[in-house]
């Protein structure tokens, strides 16, 4: 069976040995693959052509900005999007309030961070629904549909967002900021510019909200005093106050259903 084996292993070799061969004795050009068909040249798009996006464009024109310049901006609206959400919105009021109330209750810690910024943002958006849906119909939409060019819709955004800080934003806190940058008075309220009228509805909003913090801490701090004088009247000197008020003020603020009263306050405060 071996010696077949081998015998048939030979036969197979003296066979293809002319045909290896022949392969090597062949020329190097058969060797080489078929060159490729040359590729027409492309012609060469130009330069002024239009952006998918409306209002974009490869090169500088006079109804907005070269595509680079145009993307610095994006980066740069997206980067202070927080700062925008904090500074322009009622989002700062909001927060403020829920932290000093967290701190009237004596809980340091519940609710916790997330909770109070969850609550705040989805308030704001709630607040803020008719004014974003007012940007959204002036701007946003007229300059997808390339109605309006770039500049046209900022000015178009700034409109509603000016109209709603401005009903928020004390008369004294705008002058005081209209004297610094020392600007001269303004024919409408829309022609006040944003770093005048920013800083000034920031620091009328810290006004209300730490006024509205005042109020919250009045009734816990006499909590506070009645149970620190029973305590010291019936000589427990060593047990902590917090211990017996803490209770007294959770059951305070359940039985008068308090977010309730301060969420309905606080909304009611930027509704009329």
């Amino acid at each position: 069976m071996k010696h077949r084996l081998y015998a048939f292993t030979l036969a197979l070799s003296l066979l293809a040995a002319p045909a290896l061969l022949a392969q090597q004795g062949a020329p190097a050009s058969q060797n080489q693959p078929a060159p490729l068909p040359a590729l027409a040249p492309q012609p060469v798009q130009p330069q002024g052509g239009l952006s998918p996006l409306p209002g974009v464009s490869l090169v500088g024109q006079e109804e907005g900005f070269a595509l680079p310049i145009q993307l610095l901006l994006t980066i740069t609206v997206l980067t202070l999007a927080p700062s925008i959400i904090m500074l322009m919105t009622s989002f700062t009021r909001l927060v403020i309030v829920f932290g000093l109330l967290r701190t009237a209750l004596g809980m340091q810690g519940s609710p916790p961070n997330q909770v109070i910024i969850g609550l705040s943002l989805f308030l704001t958006v709630f607040i803020m629904h008719p004014v974003l849906d007012t940007v959204n119909k002036e701007a946003l939409q007229p300059y997808l549909d390339g109605q309006i060019t770039q500049e046209e819709a900022f000015k178009n955004a700034q409109r509603p967002m000016k109209g709603f800080m401005l009903a928020q934003t004390r008369e004294k806190d705008l002058m005081l900021f209209m004297d610094l940058s020392r600007t001269p008075g303004y024919a409408t309220p829309a022609d006040v510019p944003l770093h005048v009228l920013v800083p000034s509805f920031v620091i009328s909003e810290l006004r209300i909200a730490f006024q509205i913090g005042f109020m919250l801490f009045l009734p816990f701090v006499v909590i506070d005093l009645l149970v620190s004088s029973v305590l010291m009247s019936m000589g427990m000197m060593m047990l902590p106050p917090v211990m017996i008020s803490l209770p007294v003020k959770l059951l305070l603020f359940v039985l008068t259903d308090g977010w309730y009263l301060i969420v309905e306050s606080v909304v009611k405060g930027y509704m009329g």
